[in-house]
C-alpha cells in the first residue's frame, strides 16, 4: 500500500511538473510580430500636361503605371518612354484597361506646356504630371521615389536630376503590385502589364 502511494504521488509530481513546464514555456514563448507595411502612394494635387487638376482620387477606378522622371534627362526617361509607346501598341486593345503617367521630378523646369510636349511626341496616351514643388516633394515622398538636383558645375546654374529609374504598377484601387526596372525585357514586362489588367 504505501509503495502504491509513493507511485501515486510519483505521478501526480510528474503531471505537476509537466503542466508547470507548458504554462512557463507558453509565457517564455515571444509572440510573432507584426510587421508594418507602408503603404506606396498617397493624395496629391497636381496637374497634368494640360494644366487640369490631377489628385490620386482621379487616377483610382483604373489600372495604372507611374515612371518618375523629367524632360531634360538624357537617356533613362527617353528610354523608358519609348519603352512604354511601344508597351501600349503591343497590348493592343488591353492598353484601354490601363493608364500611363509621367510624373516630373523637376516640376520647376517642367510645367505643363513643357511636358505637353514631350510627353505626346512618345504617345498621346501617355499623361504628364508636374505641378507646385513642394507638392511634388511630397508625392515624391510619398511614393517612395529618389530624387536629387545634381549640379553640373558649369558655373551657369545649370543641373541634372539623380531619380529612381522603374515604372510603377498599381491596380484600380491604388493598390502597388509591383515595378518594372529600367531596360527589363519587353516580353516581361508585357506579361507583367498583362497580369495587371487580367487581375484587376
Amino acid at each position: 500500500m504505501k509503495t502504491f502511494r509513493i507511485i501515486l504521488w510519483v505521478g501526480v509530481a510528474l503531471v505537476a511538473a509537466a503542466v508547470s513546464f507548458a504554462f512557463v514555456s507558453k509565457q517564455m514563448k515571444p509572440e510573432p510580430v507584426q510587421q508594418a507595411v507602408a503603404p506606396i502612394g498617397g493624395e496629391f494635387k497636381l496637374v497634368d500636361h494640360e494644366g487640369q487638376a490631377l489628385t490620386q482620387k482621379d487616377m483610382l477606378g483604373r489600372n495604372h503605371a507611374i515612371f518618375f522622371g523629367f524632360t531634360n534627362c538624357p537617356d533613362v526617361c527617353p528610354g523608358t518612354l519609348l519603352e512604354v509607346a511601344s508597351w501600349l501598341k503591343d497590348l493592343e486593345d488591353d492598353s484601354n484597361k490601363l493608364d500611363f503617367y509621367f510624373f516630373s521630378v523637376d516640376p520647376e523646369r517642367d510645367t505643363h506646356p513643357v511636358m505637353k510636349d514631350y510627353v505626346t511626341a512618345f504617345d498621346p496616351r501617355i499623361t504628364g504630371v508636374t505641378g507646385d514643388p513642394e507638392e511634388m516633394k511630397r508625392t515624391l515622398k510619398a511614393y517612395k521615389i529618389f530624387a536629387k538636383k545634381v549640379d553640373l558645375g558649369d558655373g551657369d546654374g545649370d543641373y541634372t536630376m539623380d531619380h529612381s529609374a522603374f515604372v510603377m504598377l498599381f491596380n484600380a484601387k491604388g493598390d502597388f503590385k509591383g515595378t518594372i526596372s529600367f531596360g527589363e525585357n519587353d516580353e516581361v514586362a508585357l506579361e507583367k502589364l498583362r497580369r495587371l489588367v487580367k487581375n484587376s
